[in-house]
């Protein structure tokens, strides 16, 4: 699986000014603490700390805790989007099969959800009370939906459910409620199973592809 993973990389930009190294700093910090503790147990101190700079830093850039949650938000959606572009890019995947292309970026899904778990579900709960973040949460998930729908299109002859278009689109509908479930309530068991994340990754893979319609499966080695 290590192998697959490696096909798509998370897009992070590039510092493009000095006057924006402090603040890509207390952003970096910010997104791994509340990434590990979640946006309720993060603190300033310790945020600025791994950010090798002080509070006073900080608050002159964000109001709040509150405001730099919205600057993390809008930062995660950008990186989300450019990750899109790249992972998604028609020649990236030319004479590539539908498998083989969920066979890399679903289990890649799995893992950036898994890293950013506590950004994630911090993004997931404020975005129930939140239009801005709802907004701009679906922004981000119609952008995936559309390339994913464009990509397999061009190969929906691999694909036997009788609507391709409502099938891909319904599908990352499942995959995408299903990691937002475990990530909002990863530490409640609701079935007798545990699933590791790479198991998830490959059953959701395989999930995917059955409702599509999609009749070969890739092989997956567990000890990558």
């Amino acid at each position: 699986m290590s192998q697959m993973l490696n096909k798509v990389e998370w897009v992070r930009p590039t510092h493009q000014a000095r006057s924006q190294e402090t603040l890509e700093r207390i952003l970096e910090a910010a997104e791994e603490v509340v990434a590990e503790k979640g946006f309720d147990n993060a603190t300033v101190s310790e945020i600025v700390s791994r950010a090798k700079s002080s509070v006073g830093s900080m608050y002159a850039r964000f109001a709040d805790k509150d405001s730099l949650l919205v600057t993390l938000h809008q930062r995660f959606c950008e990186q989300a989007l450019a990750t899109t572009e790249a992972a998604l890019d028609a020649s990236r995947w030319e004479g590539a099969s539908i498998a083989e292309i969920f066979s890399a970026a679903i289990p890649f899904l799995v893992h950036v959800y898994q890293l950013k778990r506590g950004l994630i579900r911090a993004f997931i709960v404020r975005a129930s009370t939140d239009r801005q973040f709802a907004d701009r949460g679906g922004h981000l998930g119609r952008e995936i939906s559309q390339r994913l729908i464009s990509l397999l299109m061009a190969r929906h002859d691999e694909i036997k459910h009788p609507d391709p278009a409502l099938a891909v689109d319904f599908g990352l509908r499942m995959t995408f409620d299903t990691l937002d479930q475990a990530t909002l309530y990863g530490d409640i068991q609701r079935t007798t199973l545990k699933f590791s994340p790479e198991q998830l990754a490959e059953e959701l893979t395989r999930a995917f592809l059955s409702y599509l319609g999609v009749e070969s499966m890739p092989t997956w080695d567990s000890s990558t």
